[in-house]
């Protein structure tokens, strides 16, 4: 049986897509050659995606809907902020100040959505797993799925100030605050520890539970580990 997060809380290269089956070497190799990367979404067995510059971006084995919204939103020059996969097949790409293309999402963040939508809300971060957690968060507003997350996070925001992103896999969260981090259930030590000693002031941070990781500022600084 799956248990929630909240139960656990409660106890080529210049800027055109590429697309190959060959694993994190892939994305990895990409990351390489740019000398760039603003974001990633990374899974144990459902494929991988990294983004660079304005809308540039190289993918493996991702979906098929996935990989055809990034070519359009490519094509069309538009600003793609962030990607968001599941090892089930579910994924989410944010692009401009709140654009955002989906599959097989949550119904409540769906919902959150529309509404930050139809209120012009700037939005900075969203974040799922396959157990119907989720984060999303704007400029004006932070949801989550649940009053139990929703809380842990506001005790952060007392002693870490503003809540710049989140990222949730199945049995773990990390939320990156202007002044620090917390973390719940399994976050691999090798992140926390690189965390502690980064001089990047994180903006971004994806992360899976086999160690491998990914972190950015806003200014092009990054590192990785997969």
């Amino acid at each position: 049986m799956k248990y929630k997060l909240l139960s656990l809380l409660l106890i080529s290269l210049s800027f055109c897509p590429t697309l190959f089956a060959q694993g994190r070497d892939h994305i990895k190799s990409q990351i390489e050659r740019w000398g760039e990367c603003k974001n990633v979404a990374l899974t144990l067995t459902g494929g991988d995606v990294a983004l660079y510059g304005k809308n540039g971006w190289a993918a493996s084995s991702v979906p098929t809907g996935m990989s055809d919204a990034l070519n359009e939103l490519n094509g069309d020059d538009r600003l793609i902020d962030d990607v968001q996969l599941t090892e089930e097949g579910s994924w989410l790409i944010l692009y401009g100040d709140n654009g955002v293309r989906w599959y097989d999402i949550p119904s409540g963040l769906e919902d959150k959505i529309r509404i930050m939508n139809d209120n012009d809300e700037v939005i900075t971060s969203i974040t799922f797993n396959d157990l119907g957690d989720w984060i999303i968060i704007s400029q004006e507003n932070i949801s989550a799925s649940s009053t139990g997350i929703y809380s842990w996070i506001q005790e952060g925001l007392d002693k870490f100030g503003a809540l710049w992103a989140a990222h949730l896999t199945d049995d773990g969260i990390v939320l990156c605050y202007s002044e620090g981090y917390r973390f719940y259930g399994n976050v691999p030590d090798r992140l926390k520890n690189k965390l502690e000693e980064t001089n990047l002031d994180v903006y971004r941070v994806k992360f899976l539970s086999d160690g491998a990781y990914f972190i950015a500022d806003r200014e092009g600084g990054f590192a990785y580990y997969f």
